[in-house]
């Protein structure tokens, strides 16, 4: 998924205190190999690279974008790439659309639009929180595979 560099003006400024504490908060976890913070290729985002060694062999990249606002609005896209050319993709967000409520989740494996309703906390961490705790839901079922 190609990145958009813009701030939709519906969104406001990127916020990057809280950008600089999610990639803090990310790099106390030993799930992540490379974290970065408004990366040349994604200025208005943290990126964190997952370990490969949670993935099976077939995974060549597995990663989380995270855009926050400071209208308190998000993007958190995660994506994993396998040698076989597929993707496996899903998107929490939070912002105003044509095409569900302000909250929704796109589900795997495309993200596709639109998504389902869904219901987020204010916090930051909160949010966190359960976009990980789904992802370990994933990396486990390889585990079980």
């Amino acid at each position: 998924m190609p990145e958009d560099t813009a701030d939709p003006p519906s969104r406001g400024p990127i916020d990057a205190e809280i950008l600089d504490r999610i990639a803090t908060h990310l790099a106390r976890s030993d799930r992540f190999d490379d974290i970065q913070t408004r990366p040349a290729y994604a200025p208005n985002a943290v990126v964190a690279d997952y370990d490969l060694g949670y993935f099976p062999d077939g995974v060549t990249r597995a990663y989380l974008r995270i855009r926050w606002f400071e209208t308190d609005e998000f993007g958190i896209h995660y994506s994993e790439q396998h040698q076989t050319g597929n993707e496996w993709e899903c998107r929490w967000d939070c912002h105003p659309n044509d095409h569900n409520t302000r909250e929704h989740f796109h589900s795997p494996p495309d993200a596709s639009t639109p998504g389902a309703d869904a219901d987020y906390s204010d916090d930051w961490r909160s949010v966190l929180t359960t976009v990980l705790a789904d992802l370990d839901n994933r990396i486990n079922a390889f585990r079980n595979e």
